[in-house]
């Protein structure tokens, strides 16, 4: 891991951009931190967009885990913002558009196709970060993992032993063979779902929840579209992170 900037933000966060390998990422860290109190560490997914265009969301997330004494980092996904394409991903991309438009359904062969490729490649990058945050010495665990495409969350709480509890996002496609790896996820899980959410199957949500194998799981659901979760649900979040890593 290679830092590339820094600097403070309000209350006193310390925002460092980093480099790992040819990955780029994003590291915030409170003002408490230090050798002698490390702060627990919640990585932020977020979807395929880019850290460019998901910076506003992914600092203002930031500032209010370090609030509650959290830090957090991130990492630009495979086949996003400067890095190498993913052509099955991206023909993928151009399918289930080509489907939508038409009004047909999305048929399983462009969900693994949409999917798959990106957590096979996404989950070891995540876990190459979180060995080299937690060398930090004002980084420590536990750890959690908030947000992002579900599958790669899914796929963390599987394979990751680090990851004590997670925060997921129920809103976008997922695979039939990642409902065989949510029956093995048993730790503490607190599941976001949109209920008029326009991209997601509601049913296919509610089956995913049903399906994680961990004795405490929460499902937050509210009235409105993708971007329509209110505050109260953040809170909430906040509050589960704070049961869990603290």
């Amino acid at each position: 891991m290679h830092f590339t900037s820094e600097q403070r933000l309000d209350e006193g966060v310390l925002e460092r951009e980093f480099t790992l390998g040819e990955i780029p990422g994003f590291l915030w860290t409170p003002a408490s931190a230090s050798a002698s109190a490390p702060a627990p560490l919640i990585l932020l997914g977020h979807p395929t967009l880019g850290l460019g265009k998901m910076y506003p969301r992914l600092v203002a997330r930031a500032r209010h885990a370090a609030a509650d004494g959290f830090a957090t980092a991130t990492i630009e996904l495979p086949g996003s913002g400067d890095r190498p394409r993913l052509a099955v991903v991206d023909q993928a991309r151009t399918d289930l558009r080509r489907a939508l438009q038409a009004g047909e359904p999305v048929g399983d062969e462009i969900i693994d196709a949409l999917i798959l490729p990106l957590v096979d490649q996404a989950v070891p990058e995540w876990q190459s970060a979180l060995d080299a945050l937690l060398s930090l010495p004002e980084v420590g665990g536990p750890v959690g993992y908030s947000g992002g495409v579900i599958s790669i969350g899914i796929r963390l709480a599987v394979v990751e032993p680090r990851i004590a509890a997670a925060g997921l996002f129920a809103g976008s496609f997922v695979p039939r063979a990642m409902f065989e790896e949510a029956r093995q996820v048993t730790i503490p899980l607190h599941v976001l779902l949109q209920w008029d959410d326009e991209g997601n199957d509601r049913q296919a949500a509610l089956d995913l929840f049903d399906a994680f194998g961990s004795e405490e799981k929460c499902l937050n659901a509210n009235m409105g579209g993708h971007t329509g979760v209110p505050q109260s649900a953040g809170d909430a979040a906040a509050q589960f992170f704070t049961r869990h890593l603290k």
